[in-house]
C-alpha cells in the first residue's frame, strides 16, 4: 500500500503552480529538491487543475534548516505568487506528520475496523440462521479484500479519509446483502414441504426480484460519488476529498456485485450440502419427471403381457357403414 503521511510521517510542502512559462513540473520540482537536499522526495503530485492547481510535495520528515533551505530553492526557482498576486517566500506551505503520530493514527484505524466488523458479526448472527451468516460475513470480507487490493494494484494512496470511506462501503455492501437475503429467506420459508422450486431456483427467483432494486440503488449512490470525485481532482483540488471518493466508487461497484454474483450462490453452495435441501431436491425432480423412476420390471418371470385387443378395420372408402342390429321385441320360431 501507499500510505499517506498521516500514517508513516513525514514532510508535505505545497505551494502555487503557477501559469504560462513559470508553471511548474513535477520533473523540475524533483531536481530541485534534489539539488537543495541531495535526495528524492518521496513524491511530487499536482493537486487540482487550472488557476488553483498546487505543487504537492511528500518527503521523510525534514529538520527545521532542511524546509528552510528547500522552501528557499522553491522560491527562487518558480516564483509562486501569493493572494495579492505578487511573488512571495509566504506562498509556500509545509506541514510536517512524526512518525509516532502517524503510528497512533494506524492503531485507531484498525481498531475502528476491528469493532466495526465484530458488531456487524453479532447483528448478522443474530439476524439470519447459520448458512446466511457465514455467507454474508464471507461477502463482507471478499469486498474488503478486493477494495484493499485495487487500491494496492493502482497505487492510490491511503489516508485517513480512506479509512473512513472504507467503513462507509462495508456499510453499504451488507445494506445490498441484507435486501438481497431477506427476499431469500421469505421464498424459502418451509420450502420442505412444497415440490414446486428447489431450494436454489427460489434463491435466484429472490436475486431476480431485487435485481433492479439492487442496479438502482447502486446508480444512484454512484453518481453524487462520481459528482464528489469531479469536484475533488478539476475544480478544488481537495486531496481528502478525493481519497474519500475514490475508495467509495470502487466500494459500491465491488459490493453491488458480490450481493449479487457472490453472497446468494454461496448461501446456495452451502445449503446445498445439508441433507435437508438435497432430500428437498431429490423429491422435486422426481415429481417433475416420474418417468425417470423405474422400480423394476413390469411384468413377473415366466408370464407375458397381455396382448392388445385387436382394433377393427376401417370401412373402405364410400361404404355404407355397418350398424348393429337392434332388438325388434319378437320372438324366433323354432
Amino acid at each position: 500500500f501507499t500510505f499517506g503521511i498521516d500514517f508513516k510521517g513525514g514532510t508535505t510542502v505545497s505551494f502555487p503552480r503557477g501559469s504560462g512559462d513559470q508553471q511548474a513540473q513535477v520533473t523540475q520540482v524533483e531536481e530541485v529538491f534534489r539539488q537543495a537536499l541531495g535526495t528524492d522526495p518521496a513524491s511530487v503530485v499536482i493537486v487540482g487543475n487550472g488557476a488553483s492547481a498546487t505543487v504537492q510535495i511528500n518527503s521523510p520528515t525534514l529538520t527545521n534548516d532542511q524546509t528552510s533551505a528547500l522552501r528557499t530553492a522553491l522560491f527562487d526557482r518558480f516564483q509562486p505568487k501569493g493572494t495579492d498576486g505578487r511573488p512571495s517566500k509566504q506562498a509556500i506551505s509545509d506541514s510536517a506528520v512524526s512518525g509516532t503520530w502517524g503510528a497512533q493514527i494506524t492503531k485507531k484505524a484498525l481498531i475502528a475496523l476491528v469493532v466495526f466488523v465484530v458488531l456487524v458479526a453479532l447483528y448478522i448472527t443474530a439476524r439470519y440462521e447459520r448458512y446466511m451468516a457465514i455467507s454474508a460475513l464471507t461477502t463482507m470480507c471478499f469486498d474488503l479484500t478486493v477494495t484493499a487490493g485495487v487500491y494496492s494494484l493502482v497505487g492510490f494512496q491511503v489516508s485517513p479519509a480512506t479509512v473512513i470511506g472504507l467503513l462507509t462501503i462495508l456499510g453499504f455492501s451488507l445494506y445490498d446483502t441484507v435486501i438481497v437475503f431477506d427476499k431469500v429467506e421469505e421464498n424459502t420459508r418451509g420450502f420442505q414441504h412444497t415440490t414446486r422450486r428447489t431450494f436454489a431456483e427460489q434463491a435466484n427467483l429472490a436475486i431476480n426480484q431485487t435485481f433492479m432494486r439492487s442496479i438502482n440503488t447502486s446508480l444512484i449512490s454512484v453518481l453524487p460519488v462520481i459528482a464528489l470525485l469531479v469536484v475533488a481532482v478539476w475544480l478544488l483540488g481537495v486531496g481528502t476529498l478525493k481519497d474519500l471518493a475514490l475508495v467509495q466508487l470502487v466500494g459500491i461497484i465491488v459490493g453491488t456485485y458480490s450481493s449479487i454474483f457472490f453472497a446468494a450462490p454461496l448461501l446456495v453452495t452451502l445449503r446445498e450440502r445439508t441433507e435437508l435441501v438435497r432430500t428437498h431436491t431429490r423429491r422435486v425432480v422426481r415429481r417433475r419427471n416420474p418417468a425417470s423412476e423405474t422400480d423394476g420390471p413390469t411384468a413377473s418371470t415366466g408370464e407375458q403381457a397381455a396382448e392388445p385387443a385387436p382394433q377393427p378395420s376401417k370401412p373402405a372408402p364410400g361404404a355404407r357403414p355397418v350398424r348393429p342390429g337392434r332388438p325388434t321385441g319378437k320372438r324366433n320360431k323354432r
